[in-house]
């Protein structure tokens, strides 16, 4: 039995025993179950409650909604999705020769580094780093989102335009999406210097900055999800950044009406079925979505 067809018969509540242990041997069985314990707790004010699982469960499932799939890949997305430009560039205002690595929408890429450190960089997210002088200055430009996995050595720099992380070799994620700024701890010991503040991350320690607040938190995985699974997740994150994170992993255009993005988010979605991404995002907000034209979504509040 394929993987989709065991994940709608878990839905559905009608997997044998045979196929509840093929379930559960799904890499991803843990991340769907997570959605959906997290759906069954989100509460907003300004939205209805959110429905009990066996009503969560027939949506996922109803295919007469009037909602059409969304052919969402664009030519365009075909085209290599790494853009690397060598020596000669100015990046984030440094005018000496620099290596960019840049990722487009529904794209990620690994990055070995010259101390064979290692970055995963996400969907439309940029690198630049001097090769250089990287053994006497381990500093790293970012704008996006990446995942490091840092060699034991000098100090190392992830530099962003909400702060600067600095570590000596340990595994990180560093997010920083406009005015939201998120560090994720791992392994090892992290420092996050703002413009206002130092903290000091440990395994397991998250730290966001949402228009200049600083919130501490505790990741929810061991790992970063999106790395090795392709799934995003987010744990008490503005709808708004949700979205985003939508267009990024889909080459989307997405627009609301009658939302309150600044809601906080817990919840996730898969980077391999748009559909099936848009209901785990929908349904926990009681909210419908439509295709408007290609490649264009719209959700809206429930009635």
């Amino acid at each position: 039995m394929d993987s989709d067809k065991l994940i709608q018969d878990w839905l559905d509540g009608q997997l044998s025993q045979e196929d509840q242990k093929a379930f559960e041997a799904l890499e991803n069985s843990e991340f769907y179950k997570t959605i959906i314990t997290d759906a069954s707790h989100f509460k907003a004010s300004k939205f209805s409650k959110v429905d009990d699982f066996e009503t969560f469960k027939n949506k996922i499932m109803d295919t007469d909604s009037g909602v059409r799939k969304l052919t969402w890949l664009n030519p365009v997305l075909r085209i290599a999705s790494i853009v690397v430009v060598a020596f000669g560039l100015w990046f984030f205002m440094f005018s000496t020769q620099m290596t960019e690595i840049q990722t487009l929408a529904a794209h990620k890429t690994t990055v070995e580094l010259p101390d064979t450190s290692k970055v995963i960089l996400n969907a439309a997210s940029e690198i630049a780093y001097n090769e250089d002088d990287w053994s006497s200055k381990r500093e790293i430009m970012l704008k996006g989102e990446a995942f490091f996995d840092v060699a034991k050595g000098a100090k190392f720099d992830v530099v962003t335009d909400q702060g600067t992380v600095s570590v000596l070799g340990t595994e990180f994620t560093v997010k920083q999406r406009g005015t939201f700024f998120e560090v994720a701890c791992f392994e090892g010991t992290v420092r996050v210097a703002t413009q206002n503040h130092t903290q000091i991350l440990r395994v397991g320690d998250r730290l966001q900055s949402r228009d200049g607040q600083l919130v501490m938190d505790k990741n929810t995985f061991e790992e970063p999800q999106w790395t090795g699974k392709d799934l995003s997740y987010f744990k008490r994150v503005p709808v708004s950044e949700v979205f985003a994170e939508l267009e990024r992993q889909y080459g989307l255009s997405v627009s609301f009406e009658n939302v309150d993005t600044n809601l906080l988010f817990t919840g996730g979605f898969g980077h391999k079925n748009l559909e099936n991404a848009l209901i785990s995002v929908a349904e926990p907000l009681g909210l419908d979505y439509k295709i408007l034209k290609p490649n264009t979504v719209r959700f809206t509040k429930r009635d």
